[in-house]
């Protein structure tokens, strides 16, 4: 009973996991590969097989997702890279010792806390056209009014600045907990050779945190292309998942709900899933490889 005991036991500790990865994840994937196949949709009583129609109909004949992808990576780049450059710097510098530093380490985790609708409501009226706060301080300076969300570019940059204001403090908090874990002998035998807080944290802090920094960017990856909730919540008036009159911040993900419940092409909106789990992969993988290039012995 006891090599009975030692050999399967492991087995059934493991088993919950992999059964709910089995209801949760691998049967709604495999799900998807098979719609789609088809032209699967709930307007059509028959299901037939099309084989790679609706990737090659998306890939070559759809401009409409291409827009949305471009508005995707065009938002995904603007918030990403300045949201993990702020939360490094951020988490240096309350890696310090600071007057009243709990509570400034508690406040960059209150917008984590914060509901998006809220979020989205308040960041709505900063990028108001008519009474915008952001407006208001362009006026003064003698810039014209920006309509925030007529302007692709403009839109791109008032749902950045949504996003990163949410989610620096969760990123700085993963950096500075890692921070915490290296050693303080290493910074205190760096000041007696000479260097300078600028130079520890290149040569020290930056290769030690190489782990988190690749964890963080895959995370941020997953995230960022997986944009809906912000943009969604950025218009208003009827027709929030079209992304403007003009589709100028629609992202994939708000294009698959548009092509699943506006279209009720179900078929097509599962090859438009597919793909987009492959361009966060690809992303990932790219980010990792880059990441892996900071060298953790200098």
């Amino acid at each position: 009973m006891t090599r009975i005991d030692l050999r399967y036991s492991p087995y059934l500790y493991v088993l919950p996991f992999f059964a709910l990865f089995a209801v949760f994840g691998a049967y709604p994937i495999a799900y998807t590969v098979w719609i789609a196949l088809t032209d699967r949709s709930p307007l059509n009583a028959t299901i037939s097989f099309v084989g790679l129609d609706n990737f090659v109909e998306l890939l070559t004949e759809d401009p409409q997702f291409w827009n949305a992808v471009v508005n995707t990576f065009g938002m995904f780049v603007l918030s990403t890279v300045p949201q993990l450059l702020l939360a490094l710097m951020l988490a240096n510098a309350l890696n310090r010792r600071l007057p009243a530093q709990t509570f400034f380490r508690m406040a960059i985790a209150m917008p984590i806390i914060t509901s998006t609708a809220v979020v989205a409501l308040i960041f709505s009226m900063i990028y108001s056209r008519d009474f915008g706060l952001v407006n208001w301080a362009l006026d003064l300076v003698g810039i014209d009014p920006i309509d925030w969300r007529a302007n692709r570019f403009a839109s791109w940059f008032a749902i950045s600045t949504m996003v990163d204001w949410r989610w620096v403090g969760y990123n700085a908090l993963i950096y500075l907990a890692a921070m915490q874990s290296i050693s303080k002998d290493m910074y205190e035998a760096a000041s007696l050779d000479g260097a300078s807080r600028r130079r520890q944290f290149w040569s020290i802090t930056i290769p030690q945190l190489r782990p988190t920094i690749i964890f963080t960017l895959i995370i941020s990856t997953i995230g960022g292309l997986q944009l809906f909730t912000e943009p969604l919540l950025f218009t208003s008036g009827s027709g929030g998942i079209s992304g403007g009159s003009e589709g100028q911040f629609q992202t994939i993900t708000m294009y698959l709900l548009d092509v699943m419940n506006q279209r009720f092409r179900w078929g097509y909106a599962g090859a438009v899933a597919l793909v987009l789990f492959f361009l966060i992969a690809g992303m990932s993988v790219v980010n990792y490889l880059l990441a892996r290039r900071i060298s953790s012995d200098k």
